[in-house]
């Protein structure tokens, strides 16, 4: 008896898709790839910052010019959050991810070859919408690889892996730009090298969305979140945008006020400005994992307010120490918001909601962190920096404040 021509195909496709299977990552080992992707991506979405003062130097142009560097990277990002957010609920992860890694990979292409403010932008601008493709579709694969022996860890890396990748991405540029060869080449090189490995791994990760109908439907913009998460979303605006919106003032205008305001010339100092935010939010954030989330956040609104203001009269007194310590105890602040937003997001979202909602609530994040940075960055050609600082640090203390009394309400 001969074999039917029409099950061969059939048993070599099953054959291949086992030896497929077979190939992947397994969960615990995905988990931890995505975690390292996530910190990949927000590390290089900090790496200009500490270059911008370089690319002045070299090419002449003006903190305006700057502001729009800053701008275009906000439009990009926002926008794909807005259009791109939901899409890997519909279309799987491993797409998006693949996609989201070779644009950011040509972006810092562009990086590398850039010779004028032009090629600067049109890199910043396509950075912006791999990150915001990456940065949702990252945070729900978290969630859908989170091992089941412990239900909070992805909330946990979703809330520590920004601020710890921001805070890497800007030191780490900082001591290569003072310390090593080729200022503005070799951050670009080694972050395209990552992004290769980066690559090659998202080919292996099992894929944890199935496909489901509405892909052109998701792709319109739109910020849908379920009625029975809206009031949870709402009670945590008032801390995203108030340290956000903090984050923003330090990624925009933190290195030009170490340089403007304390003097301190070093480019290393200019990242370390950073992170010394962020890096003391991935470490608060870490540190505060098992308290309550009603407790987190009255620390959080707290310390994003009084560090802040710390911070100011440091930069009112020109006192160095000062604005460091201040600067600390915001981070800290920064940290425990990161904590118990995402956090509490991770847990309430179900796995079809989560590339949405985590779409949602960094589209809210980016939204302050950008625009009030962009209206800093112009004010500051006018106004000048000191002076553009110190009202942009009075409104993150209100806005602090403004959390505290929201999570006030929402407890009476």
């Amino acid at each position: 008896m001969t074999t039917s021509p029409t099950t061969a195909p059939s048993v070599t496709t099953t054959s291949r898709e086992v030896a497929t299977r077979r190939r992947r990552l397994s969960h615990p080992v995905a988990f931890a790839a995505i975690a390292a992707i996530f910190v990949a991506f927000t590390a290089a979405s900090s790496a200009p910052s500490p270059l911008y003062v370089v690319y002045q130097q070299l090419w002449g142009f003006s903190a305006t010019t700057l502001t729009l560097v800053f701008a275009v990277y906000v439009v990009g990002l926002v926008g794909s959050l807005l259009i791109l957010g939901a899409l890997s609920d519909h279309v799987g992860r491993r797409p998006v991810l693949a996609a989201a890694i070779v644009l950011e990979a040509v972006a810092l292409v562009l990086f590398l070859s850039a010779g004028d403010v032009n090629v600067l932008l049109v890199a910043r601008f396509l950075q912006g919408i791999a990150t915001g493709a990456a940065l949702t579709t990252l945070g729900a694969t978290l969630v859908d690889l989170n091992p089941p022996h412990a239900p909070g860890r992805a909330g946990l890396l979703n809330s520590i892996v920004p601020p710890a990748g921001l805070a890497f991405g800007s030191l780490g540029t900082g001591a290569l730009v003072q310390y090593a060869p080729g200022p503005t080449h070799l951050v670009w090189a080694i972050l395209l090298t990552i992004m290769v490995i980066a690559g090659v791994v998202v080919l292996l990760l099992p894929e944890t969305s199935t496909r489901r109908p509405g892909v052109m439907s998701s792709l319109l913009p739109k910020l849908g979140v379920p009625a029975r998460l809206r009031k949870d979303l709402f009670a945590l605006v008032p801390i995203i945008v108030a340290s956000w919106a903090l984050g923003g003032l330090y990624l925009s205008l933190g290195p030009s006020v170490a340089v403007g305001v304390f003097g301190l010339g070093s480019h290393l100092i200019g990242g370390l400005v950073v992170t010394l935010l962020c890096g003391t939010g991935a470490l608060a954030a870490y540190a505060l994992r098992s308290r309550a989330t009603s407790r987190v956040l009255t620390i959080a609104g707290a310390l994003l307010t009084i560090g802040t203001a710390v911070t100011l009269i440091g930069m009112e007194t020109e006192s160095t120490l000062v604005a460091a310590i201040g600067t600390v105890v915001a981070g800290v602040g920064f940290g425990a918001s990161s904590l118990a937003s995402f956090g509490t997001l991770a847990v309430l979202a179900a796995p079809d909601e989560r590339g949405e909602l985590f779409a949602v609530a960094l589209t809210i994040a980016y939204v302050a962190f950008s625009i009030p940075a962009v209206i800093a960055g112009l004010a500051a050609t006018t106004f000048g920096l000191h002076s553009t600082a110190l009202v942009y640090g009075l409104v993150v203390v209100a806005l602090g404040g403004i959390a505290m009394i929201a999570q006030r309400a929402r407890k009476a």
